[in-house]
């Protein structure tokens, strides 16, 4: 299975991208471990890693600590030795969700309002709240994983275009 691993820190001087290699990885602490090597004073540390242009997983630290996880479909963990490590201990029910309004993506057009807030097919799973406090509340995050003909890129590219890191993300991309 193919993946992209892109690291996005925040320090004192904005937004940082590395490409991240999971290579030998056992556990999700280990993933943990590597994203803190890219910036270890960092206050922020999102990763996204995108498999075979299906599965999303986003990964956060703050301050280097209490590691939160959202995967865009628990089906990643049955798929692959890496999404079993990073999704496989997940609860199926996500977290973070209010009965609130749902907010579409800003991708999507006034076109595309029949679009169910989250796919029937996939079962996200983890922390949908993972960005709210970034501009990114959860329905926003299960509505962009679910919109159809977005792929795992084009969600992390929608993310970090809020946050203001995607030229950096997208330069990883072309190396």
């Amino acid at each position: 299975m193919s993946y992209f691993a892109a690291a996005v820190v925040r320090e004192k001087g904005g937004w940082t991208a590395a490409e991240l290699s999971l290579r030998g990885v056992a556990d999700v602490d280990d993933v943990a471990e590597r994203l803190r090597d890219v910036g270890p004073d960092a206050d922020l540390s999102l990763l996204f890693v995108e498999a075979d242009d299906t599965y999303l997983v986003i990964l956060r630290l703050d301050e280097g600590e209490d590691l939160r996880v959202f995967g865009s479909d628990s089906a990643f963990a049955e798929e692959s030795r890496l999404g079993a490590l990073l999704v496989g201990d997940l609860k199926t029910s996500i977290a973070g969700l209010d009965d609130a309004e749902e907010t579409p993506p800003a991708t999507t057009s006034g076109d595309d309002n029949e679009q169910p807030a989250v796919d029937p097919e996939a079962d996200p799973v983890g922390e949908a709240d993972i960005l709210a406090d970034l501009g990114i509340s959860a329905q926003q995050l299960l509505a962009l994983c679910a919109h159809e003909g977005l792929m795992p890129a084009d969600v992390t590219a929608e993310v970090c275009q809020v946050l203001g890191c995607v030229d950096d993300v997208e330069e990883l991309r072309e190396v």
